[in-house]
């Protein structure tokens, strides 16, 4: 028996029946897992099945093929992305200086910046055969994130009077985040939340250092 099967049976607070949304996200998390796990290109719909505790044919109702399933996690992982910024920039004072730290923040909350959703993402961002996927399903994510980002750097660029091109400040800042996501991966040299924040805010202090430190914006900003 495997552990999700075994954490059902022994949990019987666990509703026999869930709604139909309930159930295609306990699929989505349980996918999430398995390619965390296997990989890619190596999941299948009974890993799932059997990682949710579920029956292959349940699966199959809800999500019919392995392409479809591995679909609806990808859009489900770049919406779950999406609302966590903008969850973050809701929360943040108006200044540039602290939307760009809200921003920074939002890639290593703990409900995103997680061991499975990282070995998620790098599985996706590894296969060739996913870039059309991705590019068709959360584009238009990554084009909102990006212009979100050039909008703050133009702001801490006027208001700094830094002689930085903004646009290139911003590319640069989103593949330091993307890398240090990336690196924190790597098998031969993990390293925290905390330290991955402190590597991100050293790249935000070299470009707007009357703006930041290594420990995040200034109480002056």
């Amino acid at each position: 028996m495997n552990a999700a099967a075994a954490r059902s049976k022994a949990d019987p607070a666990q509703p026999r029946k869930l709604s139909r949304a309930a159930r295609r996200q306990q699929l989505i998390e349980a996918t999430i897992e398995t390619i965390a796990e296997r990989g890619y290109a190596r999941t299948t719909l009974t890993d799932v099945a059997n990682r949710a505790g579920l029956s292959h044919g349940l699966v199959n109702f809800h999500f019919e093929t392995k392409e479809k399933l591995l679909t609806e996690t990808l859009v489900f992982l770049s919406e779950e992305y999406r609302a966590n910024w903008v969850a973050a920039l809701d929360r943040a004072p108006d200044d540039p200086a602290h939307r760009l730290d809200a921003m920074i923040r939002a890639d290593f909350s703990p409900e995103i910046c997680t061991p499975e959703r990282l070995a998620a993402w790098c599985a996706y961002w590894g296969e060739a055969q996913c870039r059309p996927l991705y590019q068709e399903h959360c584009g238009s994510n990554d084009a909102e994130y990006f212009q979100v980002l050039l909008g703050i750097c133009e702001r801490l660029a006027r208001e700094g009077r830094y002689d930085y091109n903004p646009t290139l400040v911003a590319r640069v800042l989103r593949v330091m985040l993307e890398g240090v996501w990336l690196d924190m991966m790597t098998m031969n040299m993990p390293y925290s939340r905390a330290e991955a924040l402190t590597t991100v805010y050293a790249s935000a202090a070299a470009f707007f250092p009357d703006h930041f430190t290594t420990e995040g914006p200034k109480t002056s900003a």
